[in-house]
């Protein structure tokens, strides 16, 4: 699609997953609402689903000017042959300026495939968004090179300009009830619904029961923990305080815990309230995925760790002395009982 053919929109792909809204799809709306302020454009947030836990005009409160809904049994499981087939078709019919979707596994399937379908390009995994002044284009900022540089990519020949942004990246400003958004129904070509995928059972993977991109306290270990049986000092660590486990990618490397666990540039990015740092020495990837939290407390024995220089609050020492302490006195002033 040329640049000049397209219209003044910014389409977001939301996720509805099990009947749930995910948060994505209220982060991103509001990302491209600022983005859309500075273009002068509207924003357009397309939701797919059999049924949803909230009321979709609720998205006017980050943002959306228009809720686009397609709504029947095809959506109760995800199926990106559809998906890919109905996003294409809304790009060629809209001919938004920029699309954006959520770097969640849904949105890291289709959107490469509706990118090669209406032939624009795609930057993945986003950290930051923003529009270049000067030109009108989006300023698309990701982490290249393993993580040890940010580069940030323009497509000025192409549109629509398509970005997928890793969940919990921008923080959610508070709800605007004044707005209202205009909410329509779509009825959609039946070939668009038709697929060569057939869906034969779900299955949900060990330690995705609880996301930790949701919680307010995440407590992650490293190499430092030396073995798995010693994640339940974390564990222990987690539960009184409300939270859940994380880990680095050597930890993970070593199967001392599953990779939904995973934070870092090649696992999830979380921005809980609290973070801790557990025996992990703070490499360049494990900060892309955690330094955007609001606190983060660092143990570690190795007074020239990286995580000390990101970290609200330093503990160089033996984690397995700390931690224990820590969780005893956690537990005097209030902390959940085992």
């Amino acid at each position: 699609m040329h640049r000049n053919n397209s219209s003044s929109e910014i389409l977001v792909v939301g996720e509805v997953r099990g009947g749930i809204l995910h948060s994505a799809t209220i982060e991103l709306t509001a990302k491209a609402r600022k983005l859309a302020d500075i273009l002068g454009a509207k924003v357009t947030t397309l939701l797919m689903y059999n049924h949803v836990d909230r009321s979709v005009e609720d998205l006017s409160w980050w943002g959306a000017d228009v809720v686009l809904c397609a709504v029947g049994e095809e959506f109760e499981s995800f199926n990106q042959e559809i998906y890919t087939n109905i996003i294409s078709y809304l790009i060629e019919q809209r001919k938004p300026q920029i699309v954006l979707a959520p770097a969640t596994t849904s949105g890291r399937t289709y959107m490469p495939a509706v990118a090669a379908k209406i032939h624009t390009g795609l930057t993945a995994d986003c950290t930051g968004l923003d529009i270049d002044k000067d030109t009108g284009l989006l300023l698309q900022t990701r982490p290249a090179i393993g993580g040890n540089i940010m580069a940030t990519i323009q497509t000025p020949n192409h549109m629509p300009q398509m970005a997928t942004v890793r969940p919990r990246t921008f923080p959610v400003p508070k709800p605007d009830k004044r707005r209202k958004a205009q909410v329509k129904y779509l009825t959609l070509p039946e070939e668009l619904l038709k697929s060569s995928i057939e869906i034969v059972g779900k299955e949900v993977q060990e330690g995705l029961d609880v996301n930790i991109q949701d919680l307010d306290v995440v407590v992650s270990g490293g190499k430092g923990l030396k073995k798995a049986e010693n994640f339940k000092l974390l564990e222990e660590l987690a539960f009184v305080l409300g939270g859940g486990v994380g880990a680095s990618r050597a930890a993970v490397d070593n199967k001392w815990i599953s990779y939904p666990h995973q934070v870092g540039l090649s696992g999830k990015v979380v921005s809980p309230k609290v973070y801790f740092a557990i025996g992990i020495s703070g490499s360049v990837q494990h900060l892309a995925g955690m330094q955007t939290a609001d606190f983060i407390v660092a143990i570690n024995k190795d007074p020239e760790a990286p995580i000390f220089r990101v970290a609200d609050i330093a503990f160089c020492g033996d984690l397995f002395d700390i931690v224990p302490r820590l969780i005893e006195k956690i537990k005097a002033e209030g902390g959940k009982e085992q």
